[in-house]
């Protein structure tokens, strides 16, 4: 296990080559490190920004073992990395971070909701179910309308259909793939929000303040951010972020995504063990970013302040947007993220622009 803090000019491994892992590599470039992308595809866009680019399956033992020779402590950019790499990382001495457990967690749905539950950080109602009868059974139990997902895999809205009446349960089973799933209670909430939080490795904890998102398609458009909150509203946002970081004896920046209730509650909706999209805002309206925010966490360093500087509108680039570069380069309120992908297909994220207004 490397010694920390990591010194500047130490090595940190990233898996995933994507956007999140490309603004991890340089954020933590600013700080001094050098990053290591291990990445299955080659051209990736973390790799063409990275000291080091490793291709190779996430669970490839050369590819491992190479990464392992390279990097002092490891993270990764989304949290399907096979458990089985983790694990072997672990056997070579190296650090992985966030934990184990996150990943676990995070990568089972019906899981997440169980430890979100068992760590007082409420969400709908739920049950498993891993037959057509079972699927049928746990709608009618819940009731319709009822959202049924995938435990496993699935963003941006993929690996889920409602169930409209619960005789549809097996048929929506079916076209799911007839794997594992989670039928959930719908929520009626007023909007969705999100709270970007951090904890470093001595405990210490970092709240960034609530976005407010909108979705289309199953995938985010854009943030609102600091979305504008009650006291009361932030603190519980907080208390819930803090529950979530400790239960799982976090290290790290993690993404949570909530429901405001018409009575003033949050539901969490589900939580993502990484840097997250809805905390794009902060790269230009606080003081430390989210990335930033996550090297400092994952190589030991004091975690930075969260204060937000300028009130922000995150608008994701989706396709062929991307070829709106010159007039948002234009604008003197916005400032460009794009993400060096080289194909723009339809609904795929190929940077985010931040519209930036004072804070008032």
């Amino acid at each position: 296990m490397a010694e920390l803090p990591l010194p500047p000019g130490s090595v940190i491994g990233v898996l995933g080559g994507g956007q999140l892992g490309r603004m991890l590599a340089l954020a933590a470039a600013r700080l001094g490190f050098d990053v290591a992308i291990l990445e299955p595809e080659p051209d990736s866009p973390a790799a063409r920004v990275a000291a080091h680019a490793i291709v190779g399956a996430y669970d490839d033992p050369a590819a491992l073992a190479e990464l392992a020779k390279l990097a002092s402590v490891v993270t990764y950019e989304f949290e399907n990395v096979p458990a089985a790499a983790v694990a072997r990382l672990a056997e070579m001495g190296v650090d992985v971070a966030p934990g184990p457990l996150a990943l676990a967690v995070a990568q089972d749905r019906f899981e997440e909701k169980t430890f979100l539950n068992a760590n007082q950080a409420p969400t709908v109602a739920f049950a498993p179910a891993d037959t057509a009868a079972e699927a049928e059974a746990a709608v009618a139990r819940i009731g319709a309308p009822a959202l049924m997902k995938t435990r496993r895999e699935g963003y941006d809205g993929k690996g889920q259909r409602w169930v409209e009446h619960a005789a549809d349960a097996g048929r929506v089973f079916a076209e799911l793939g007839g794997v594992p799933v989670i039928v959930e209670a719908p929520a009626e909430f007023v909007r969705e929000l999100s709270v970007i939080a951090a904890r470093g490795r001595d405990g210490a904890t970092a709240v960034y303040p609530l976005a407010e998102n909108h979705h289309e398609n199953g995938i985010l458009r854009r943030s609102l951010a600091p979305a504008f909150a009650s006291p009361a509203l932030a603190d519980q946002a907080e208390r819930i972020a803090a529950r979530v970081l400790k239960g799982l004896d976090y290290v790290g920046v993690i993404g949570i995504e909530l429901f405001e209730l018409k009575d003033g509650r949050l539901l969490v909706n589900e939580i993502a063990p990484r840097v997250h999209n809805t905390g794009h805002w902060t790269q230009d309206g606080c003081e430390v970013d989210q990335f930033e925010q996550h090297i400092r966490a994952v190589a030991g360093w004091p975690l930075g302040p969260t204060a937000p500087a300028a009130r922000v509108e995150m608008l994701n680039l989706l396709g062929e947007e991307i070829e709106g570069w010159r007039k948002l380069a234009a604008e003197p309120e916005t400032r460009i993220h794009l993400y060096g992908k080289r194909e723009a297909k339809p609904g795929r994220k190929m940077g985010h622009v931040n519209k930036v207004k004072p804070l008032r």
